[in-house]
């Protein structure tokens, strides 16, 4: 098959977002063959680029969520700087942000102004709560979500404080929200030849995750809700983690044909022609019976003997893994989900890849993330501004690039 082009190749997206949401949703638009110019404040950047894992003053955390875009390090205070941004926006496609509703628009970088400029503009803004609402002036992040959604009271064990999930669910699950809003944002343009703005809230985003909770609540007319249940799911038996003589393992056996195949496993035929534990009610209904039942098995073995015996009978289950086993899967190796990139300052670096796999194009990212202020000149000339302007800039602190960039550059020219 002949390749294709990249989905959103010819599509401009200023990307003046910081720390995780607004990143990780244009490094996905980059990846799909969006041209994504990040643009960050002098002299410290985006947020993200304070934040671990360093290695000779590079964050890793900033480089895996901007990998595949320009950079730009622009003063916006200065009016002339304020006027080039304008000027990249009217020639753009998309719009990310995610500062707090009303601040851009006190720097006329709204989208009501914006739009002004470039109706065909689609505008996307992440926060905490949104736009509107009794909440949308509140400051808030990921874990603010977390909690407020409902979700984190479900996790962990009864009777004690929520743990943290330790991955930042809310805004990589508003990432990709936006990415698909802004996809079909262009797909309208397409037949309206007008862009619109897409309001985005973590906290929204993350309530619209409930497959469970919610209908449960509702439809018990309030009387079911859902609680801490600790390492497995009492209605959904047999699913959950279990211990073994050297680590932990899951087992999602919760389906009948699986359960009786899991059960003959565990219990031999007495156990498997059980018939009280058939159907997912009576399983539910005798939780606390099969349960110990379950544990004594897996605590016999090793994890390796519970997964060659349970693949042995088809019956899902997974090794609890560390990142260290991750990266030593030979699936995730396969699905090439650690790619490895050269970077300008730091040589040779592997990180995580995103999960798009297309049949005629490749969407994994050649670019590493940039450096701050790297590509000032290119992106500026690109407007139409003549070296003498730019240089004029970035003498006056207007252009802003960090040192290893006029390193990588001919003389006077970072």
């Amino acid at each position: 098959m002949n390749p294709q082009p990249l989905p959103l190749q010819g599509i401009r997206v200023v990307d003046y977002s910081h720390f995780l949401a607004g990143p990780y949703l244009s490094r996905c638009l980059a990846a799909l063959g969006a041209d994504v110019i990040k643009v960050e404040r002098p002299t410290t950047g985006d947020a993200g680029r304070q934040h671990p894992y360093f290695v000779d003053g590079q964050s890793g955390y900033f480089m895996q969520q901007n990998m595949g875009k320009r950079g730009l390090c622009v003063n916006l205070k200065d009016p002339r700087g304020l006027e080039l941004l304008r000027r990249l926006t009217d020639a753009a496609d998309v719009f990310v942000e995610n500062y707090r509703p009303g601040a851009l628009d006190r720097l006329g970088l709204g989208y009501a102004e914006l739009s002004k400029r470039n109706p065909g503009l689609v505008y996307c803004s992440v926060s905490a709560y949104g736009h509107t609402g009794p909440d949308s002036h509140r400051a808030g992040f990921g874990l603010i979500a977390e909690a407020k959604s409902g979700i984190m009271a479900m996790v962990g064990s009864p009777g004690e404080a929520p743990p943290l999930l330790r991955i930042a669910l809310g805004d990589m699950y508003t990432g990709v929200h936006g990415v698909a809003a802004i996809c079909a944002a262009l797909l309208g343009r397409v037949k309206s030849g007008r862009g619109q703005h897409i309001d985005l809230a973590l906290y929204d985003c993350l309530v619209s995750m409930h497959e469970y909770a919610v209908q449960c609540y509702t439809l018990s007319g309030g009387r079911e809700i859902p609680e801490q249940t600790g390492h497995d799911l009492p209605h959904s038996t047999l699913y959950g983690v279990f211990t073994a003589k050297d680590g932990h393992l899951v087992i999602a056996a919760q389906v009948d044909e699986a359960w009786k195949r899991f059960a003959r496993l565990v219990g031999g035929e007495a156990f498997a022609s059980d018939t009280r534990f058939h159907d997912a009610q009576g399983r539910n209904d005798h939780r606390l019976e099969i349960l110990p039942r379950v544990r004594a098995w897996t605590g016999a073995r090793t994890v390796g003997e519970c997964l060659a015996e349970l693949d042995a009978v088809d019956v899902p289950c997974a090794k609890v893994q560390t990142i260290a086993d991750v990266l030593a899967d030979p699936q995730i190796a396969a699905r090439n989900m650690v790619i490895e990139q050269d970077h300008p300052v730091l040589g040779k670096v592997r990180l995580p890849n995103l999960p798009f796999r297309f049949s005629a194009c490749d969407t994994t990212p050649t670019l590493p993330a940039p450096l701050l202020g790297q590509h000032n000149r290119e992106i500026a000339r690109e407007l139409g501004y003549p070296d003498a302007a730019v240089d004029a800039m970035v003498k006056g602190g207007v252009l802003y690039a960090e040192t290893a960039v006029s390193r990588r550059a001919p003389a006077g020219r970072g």
